[in-house]
């Protein structure tokens, strides 16, 4: 997601976006968004069409959700393939990720996070959820024990199908969130206890959408990262999948951070 070259005027002359855990985007191209823990990019679909009918291209390329300085290299991976300037776009777990692949990128313009974490460097997502009360994400999870090529074993962590509306989409209709509970996927455990190495946040402009309804990251916790950050911050009345029940509201923060850049 991204920045300068936006006008009123057709998508050519417009900033690529990024949306979903996290995206980007480049002038006169495309935008490239990954999702968070317990997602995939189809959860953004409302927001790229959305972005699309304004004139933002799109692109939401899958997370490894490995841990944040793995899934940071594989992004910018990504923005390398995307010339121009570009504002990325992470949702939850995936605010650690765009915070670490923006640093010292001047392509990228600003930040948008959602429902997300913004680590500073040596705190880890797991320390940020359990700061404030409120989140009842440990006692939903469906841990699973996998073997790895090398020989070693991960804990690769699901949201239990029973409790996946409940937890993560409540105010997602019921069809729809049997849907994202079916095609979920999985963290591994260690990337939620991964300490943070840098943060964009401190070098960039952010936004930050905060889910007041939140039952994953506790509004108190993502309000202190905002304001540390001295993000522009919107609440939402909304779920961690707001970008799913809301898509309009996650659409406007974007395209105003991606004005406020020119």
């Amino acid at each position: 997601m991204r920045l300068s070259h936006l006008t009123g005027r057709p998508w050519e002359n417009r900033l690529p976006v990024g949306v979903g855990a996290r995206w980007g985007c480049a002038p006169q191209r495309w935008s490239a968004s990954e999702h968070g823990a317990f997602a995939d990019g189809s959860g953004w679909n409302g927001v790229i069409e959305r972005l699309r009918a304004d004139g933002y291209p799109v692109v939401a390329p899958a997370d490894p959700l490995r841990g944040p300085a793995a899934d940071a290299a594989a992004l910018r991976g990504v923005l390398a393939h995307i010339p121009g300037p570009k504002i990325l776009v992470g949702h939850s777990y995936d605010g650690s990720v765009i915070s670490l692949a923006a640093e010292n990128d001047p392509t990228v313009k600003g930040l948008v996070y959602v429902a997300a974490f913004l680590p500073t460097p040596g705190e880890s997502a797991l320390e940020l959820m359990n700061k404030y009360p409120g989140s009842t994400l440990p006692g939903a999870l469906d841990p699973v024990d996998s073997p790895l090529p090398e020989g070693t074993r991960t804990t690769d962590l699901y949201i239990q199908d029973a409790e996946f509306r409940h937890q993560f989409a409540p105010d997602v209709p019921a069809d729809q969130a049997a849907l994202m509970a079916a095609t979920q996927r999985p963290i591994a455990r260690s990337a939620l206890a991964e300490k943070a190495t840098a943060a964009a946040w401190k070098q960039k402009p952010s936004r930050d959408i905060v889910t007041t309804q939140d039952l994953d990251i506790p509004p108190a916790a993502q309000l202190l990262m905002a304001r540390r950050a001295h993000a522009h911050i919107t609440r939402v009345g909304a779920s961690h999948s707001v970008a799913v029940s809301q898509p309009a509201r996650v659409v406007r923060v974007i395209e105003e951070a991606a004005e406020a850049t020119r």
